[in-house]
Parts: C-alpha cells; structure tokens; sequence
C-alpha cells in the first residue's frame, strides 16, 4: 500500500522506476505475448491514467489491434499510415505533442490530443507498436520515450 502511494505521488520518471520492476515481475516466467502485452497496458493504463493505451501487432502488411484500454480503437493501420503506422514503417518511437498536426494521423476519437508510439522489435525488425494516447496536449516527453522504449523490451517475442 505504502509502495503505490509513493509510486503515485512521484515524478514521472520515479513513477516509472518504480513500475518498470513490477511489469517485469508480471511478465517473468509467463510464454503468452497477449497476456504479457494486457498486463503491460493494464499496468500503464493503472499508473498514469492516459486516455488509451495499447499495442498494434503486425500481421502481413498492417497492423492490427491487439490488447488495448480505453475506448474502441481502430482496428487495422497500414504500414506508413498515421502515427503508429509511421513509427512502424520508420522503426522508431514518434512523440506527437498535437495530434491535430500531424500529416495523416488516424482520428479514432477525437478526445485523442497528443500520443506517443514505441516500436517493439524482435531481432531488428518491428513486430508490434505500443501506441498511448492523451487527451491532453504535449503530454509525452523523452521521459516517457526512454522508459517505455525499456518497457517494451520486457516483451519476449
């Protein structure tokens, strides 16, 4: 009780030290990508309270909805289409501090004001992205890169 008050009262960066270990332990021992990955997004979801949070698995030639919180979300990105198609197409995390203004970007609600996508790579070669939205502007920042880019390499693929 006393560690989740703490992990709720400090710095983004402390917050994230703090559930980095925990997602670990969640993850540690269990083979299953779709349970590992609910788990994750239920523990950021949990801790930072986003607007959506979830990952987009590649299937082919698009990404597809894989597990996720918050509201319905769309379903099937193509590569090079949208924020999360394009951070998959270029193999790198993409802050996004105004949705509005970037080229293409996907409106699957209109609450959605800022977002950062973190691909997932298994042997140099993207095979998911783990999107978060905000419905806040400017709410994502190289903290936010730095310690989910660590999160997701928690995934074994």
């Amino acid at each position: 009780m006393a560690e989740d008050l703490q992990i709720a009262m400090g710095t983004k960066a402390e917050q994230y030290q703090a559930l980095l270990p925990q997602v670990n332990a969640l993850l540690e021992g269990e083979p299953d990508r779709v349970a590992n990955m609910a788990n994750m997004v239920a523990a950021l979801k949990e801790q930072f309270k986003w607007f959506w949070v979830g990952f987009y698995i590649v299937r082919k030639d698009e990404l597809v909805l894989g597990p996720f919180q918050g509201p319905v979300a769309c379903t099937r990105i193509r590569k090079g289409r949208g924020v999360c198609g394009t951070s998959w197409q270029r193999a790198e995390t993409l802050i996004v501090p105004d949705v509005e203004a970037f080229p293409g970007h996907i409106a699957c609600s209109s609450l959605s004001k800022s977002e950062i996508v973190v691909p997932v790579l298994h042997d140099g070669t993207v095979v998911a992205v783990l999107d978060v939205d905000s419905d806040a502007l400017d709410q994502f920042d190289k903290i936010d890169q730095q310690y989910l880019e660590e999160m997701v390499k928690l995934l074994r693929w």
